[in-house]
């Protein structure tokens, strides 16, 4: 099975999940946005949190569209004010994900991703991770996200899989750190 990690990055921290998912065979594609985002953090969150916000779609350098090799796609993206980054909605807009074993990867400052996560919840499976670059124990979310990732492609935001929908209140994050789960439809 083909496995592709499409992701954006302006912090480092997509950068530092695609080395790890390189590492487990993954192919990765990084998405460069032709908006120059600031570097002070106050300016980019102002100036991206909005974009975000509104749902902006950036105009991207040398976008490969073409995922038909691939089995299972992957789609990182850092959270903007509780959303998924203008690089990454225009990735949504472009890619056609029908048939694919799909699943995100949000990196959150905060560690929450609430809108971004009701977006694409329909789509396929979600971790939120805080800050990777910054908390590299962050990893071992990933780690046992990756396998335990749901067939049935839909959202498990417990990260137990055990169903095709879980009501899981306290963990949102994957980690399952030793909550039970409730799901349904075992």
């Amino acid at each position: 099975m083909k496995k592709l990690f499409i992701y954006y990055s302006l912090t480092g921290s997509g950068d530092v999940v695609a080395d790890y998912l390189s590492d487990k065979g993954y192919d990765i594609r990084k998405v460069i946005s032709k908006h120059k985002y600031p570097k002070n953090f106050g300016l980019l969150m102002f100036s991206g949190g909005f974009r975000a916000g509104i749902n902006i779609k950036d105009k991207l350098i040398d976008f490969n569209n073409d995922i038909s090799n691939y089995d299972e796609i992957v789609i990182g993206s850092p959270i903007w004010f509780d959303r998924v980054s203008p690089p990454i909605n225009t990735v949504l807009e472009k890619l056609d994900l029908s048939g694919k074993k799909v699943s995100f990867i949000f990196y959150s400052g905060g560690g929450e991703a609430n809108k971004a996560s009701e977006r694409v919840k329909d789509i396929g499976d979600i971790i939120i991770l805080k800050e990777p670059k910054k908390y590299k124990d962050e990893l071992k979310k990933l780690e046992v996200f990756m396998e335990k990732k749901c067939s049935c492609k839909k959202t498990c935001k417990c990260g137990c899989q055990e169903g095709k929908k879980c009501t899981c209140k306290d963990c949102k994050c994957g980690c399952h750190e030793g909550k039970k789960c409730t799901c349904k439809d075992k």
